[in-house]
């Protein structure tokens, strides 16, 4: 079938990282009708999209090169710097013109730097990490907190509405991943109070699933309350959010922090807790395994 004239004026989008997250996010390009160009380190991960049509390339400069935009969602701020500013990496084989938008958690100085790098060549970025799980993933209600300029923010929108539902320009260059880390710093808070008032529920002897019923609506509620409690309920700690990023996260927020002239006590206490969590053998688990702490069999 021949491509509608709309598809043809579609840009060409490189997509880096196809994990949880990605793999999601990317799929929905595809079905949005994007032509994309793929990259993972575990090249098996991009089958599902290559099936659906994606280009599978053998390295984030390769797939660069030969797109219009490209999007990243990797691990770690070293994982971002390796695929944007190495030799060979996207900066240096992007087309000129071309727009970077990294979508990973990583630090406000590294996503300034990589919009230095690319402006000196001829190309736009955003930094915009998400916010959502991977439900939010999977059915495209992620929120994307975004720094960049407005004509490079403009010009990622259409790709974002693709893949949530609550997107904000926050300011320039790394403002987008100032913004995802004060979201972190909230949500540390959040699921210290969320598992430690389960444990109490358990150890007191009340049944917690009537506890979750009763109270999920009310001022105790939140997101992660109303979508990990089911999960620990259910003993599911599989990842939605790895224990390894969002201890990454939490560094990156507590330095940040820091920097700004901040004591907060309750990130450090949330970083001290999952990192015990993942010294324990949990990193590769989700973010509410922080429960096996406080009901350790």
């Amino acid at each position: 079938m021949a491509a509608s004239s709309n598809e043809k004026d579609r840009p060409v989008v490189g997509f880096i990282g196809t994990g949880v997250m990605g793999g999601s996010m990317a799929g929905h390009l595809i079905d949005a009708g994007y032509s994309l160009n793929v990259y993972n380190r575990t090249a098996s991960k991009c089958e599902p999209l290559v099936k659906k049509g994606a280009k599978l390339h053998s390295s984030p400069g390769e797939a660069a090169a030969a797109s219009d935009i490209v999007i990243t969602i990797v691990g770690f701020p070293k994982d971002v710097e390796q695929v944007y500013l190495e030799p060979g990496g996207i900066v240096e084989r992007a087309k000129p013109g071309s727009l970077l938008i990294d979508m990973t958690t990583s630090s406000p100085e590294l996503a300034v730097r990589i919009y230095d790098a690319a402006r000196s060549k001829g190309l736009g970025t955003c930094d915009a990490p998400v916010t959502g799980g991977d439900r939010g993933a999977r059915e495209a209600t992620l929120s994307i907190l975004v720094g960049g300029t407005d004509e490079d923010f403009n010009r990622a929108l259409p790709l974002f509405e693709t893949m949530g539902k609550n997107i904000v320009h926050f300011g320039p260059a790394g403002f987008g991943q100032r913004a995802k880390l004060a979201n972190q710093i909230i949500i540390a808070g959040t699921m210290l109070g969320m598992c430690e008032g389960l444990a109490y529920a358990k150890k007191s002897g009340i049944d917690t699933q009537r506890l979750y019923d009763c109270i999920v609506s009310g001022s105790a509620g939140s997101w992660s309350f109303t979508n990990y409690t089911p999960r620990i309920l259910k003993e599911d700690f599989n990842p939605g959010f790895f224990v390894k990023h969002f201890v990454k996260d939490m560094r990156l927020a507590s330095q940040s922090s820091q920097e700004a002239g901040l004591s907060l006590k309750g990130l450090e206490t949330a970083l001290e807790q999952y990192i015990e969590l993942e010294n324990e053998g949990y990193a590769e688990n989700g973010t509410q395994s922080l429960y096996k702490l406080y009901c350790k069999d």
